[in-house]
């Protein structure tokens, strides 16, 4: 299914707006665009969410016909068990997640013995918990990782996007993880030269327009064949104005429904 997750509002989202988008906000623009699935990934205010608020959200996605997946950063056992328990307000099926956060870096060792730990929990609550590919870990180190924890909750959430700061190929990356993707974040990417021709500024672009071999995801890992969810995000950077910035941005997820229904 295709869905929209909040780094496809990031700059609507954000204070720069003239008046920022609100989650519920984003469920009722994501509705209005046909899609009935939404990720809330590293979207900082649900930390700050009291139950009412979560509560107030969670009916109102519902009301809307819309499913919801979370993501957040890091391993700490106190974050697993609360967006444990935000997947049940949501009625969540998915989290992804990351190794790392500002305040944890567990080394690979410890965080199998945290995953080994928690994923039991996750697979009796039907949850699954998708580790996204990033530039924190080299891909085949992740591969592995899932590999020997063997839970069924457990997963990749696929960026070959991210991988490439680690001079790692998208190809190779979407190649190696395969088997094990649970969740694919959707965005193109490209290269441009910096002023005067010295360096590069490595980016988004607008779907279908840049670097990323979307055909090969497709044929490789299969998504649609296997009920994994394609969530559409942005690398937009700052445009010199919240109007010019927000208007590329919804054109940019305009664009990248449309790239993803022609494909099916």
């Amino acid at each position: 299914m295709i869905g929209l997750g909040t780094y496809a509002f990031f700059w609507q989202h954000s204070e720069r707006a003239k008046r920022p988008m609100s989650l519920i906000d984003a469920f009722e623009a994501t509705r209005a665009q046909g899609v009935a699935l939404f990720q809330i990934c590293d979207y900082a205010p649900l930390d700050r969410m009291t139950d009412a608020q979560i509560a107030d959200a969670a009916r109102a996605a519902r009301a809307l016909g819309l499913s919801v997946q979370l993501g957040t950063k890091g391993l700490e056992p106190e974050r697993l068990e609360r967006f444990l328990a935000l997947a049940e307000a949501f009625d969540a099926k998915l989290v992804r997640g990351m190794p790392y956060s500002d305040a944890f870096r567990p080394t690979l060792g410890e965080a199998e013995g945290i995953l080994r730990t928690w994923m039991p929990r996750y697979e009796a609550a039907g949850v699954a918990f998708a580790i996204e590919t990033y530039e924190q870990i080299a891909t085949g180190d992740l591969v592995s990782l899932i590999e020997r924890v063997e839970s069924p909750a457990l997963g990749i959430c696929l960026d070959p996007a991210n991988v490439v700061a680690r001079l790692e190929l998208p190809s190779d990356c979407i190649e190696l993880t395969a088997q094990h993707v649970k969740n694919v974040h959707v965005k193109d990417f490209a290269f441009a030269r910096q002023p005067g021709w010295v360096g590069f500024t490595y980016g988004g672009a607008a779907m279908g327009t840049g670097l990323h071999d979307y055909r090969h995801l497709l044929h490789t890992v299969r998504p649609r064949e296997r009920g994994v969810d394609e969530i559409v995000e942005h690398w937009l950077s700052w445009q010199g104005d919240a109007e010019t910035t927000i208007r590329i941005e919804r054109e940019w997820t305009r664009t990248t429904i449309e790239y993803l229904r022609s494909t099916q």
